[in-house]
């Protein structure tokens, strides 16, 4: 079984136990990602935000055949709880799949595709997407090793995830 992981954050610089083979292709399907869910290092990290703009993602086939082995693997990296059912995407590539999805992995000779698939999260809230002045506002309030932290993030993701707050950060903050 040929699998493959999407990727367009922090798993790209620092996949840790994920059994990526080779290295992270930058041809991936476009998904709507956006500077969105403020994670527990307190930077805004991407999130899949299914109102915002698509930008073509990263991709990189992993070194297992098996799609639960892949699954767990990218669960543990992401450190999501094994009880929460939200927090990895799949598609099995199949006879009845459909889609842009579908038609980008049949291109590219995969039977599956996992992703990370946390929600965005703002004030404590699991779904709430800020709006971009609250994203600005949020990362010009942190402070010390946290700003810095943020910051590196947000400079680290590649280029390609260009996305309107990523733009705006740029513009009002001048990072990344």
């Amino acid at each position: 079984m040929n699998i493959a992981c999407l990727g367009w954050g922090s798993l790209i610089w620092k996949t840790e136990a994920l059994p990526v083979e080779g290295s992270w292709l930058t041809d991936g399907p476009q998904v709507p990602i956006e500077f969105s869910r403020v994670s527990d290092g307190g930077e805004l990290s991407t999130a899949i935000c299914l109102n915002g703009a698509t930008v073509p993602v990263l991709w990189a086939r992993l070194a297992t055949d098996s799609l639960p082995a892949a699954c767990e693997a990218l669960r543990q990296r992401e450190q999501i709880p094994a009880e929460r059912t939200d927090g990895v995407g799949r598609l099995v590539v199949g006879e009845s799949a459909t889609g842009a999805l579908s038609q980008w992995a049949r291109q590219n000779q995969l039977d599956a595709v996992i992703w990370t698939a946390l929600p965005p999260r703002f004030a404590l809230l699991e779904g709430r997407t800020p709006s971009v002045e609250e994203a600005i506002a949020w990362l010009a309030g942190l402070r010390g090793e946290q700003q810095q932290h943020a910051r590196d993030y947000i400079e680290q993701v590649p280029a390609q995830i260009d996305t309107p707050y990523r733009r705006a950060i740029k513009q009002q903050l001048g990072w990344g």
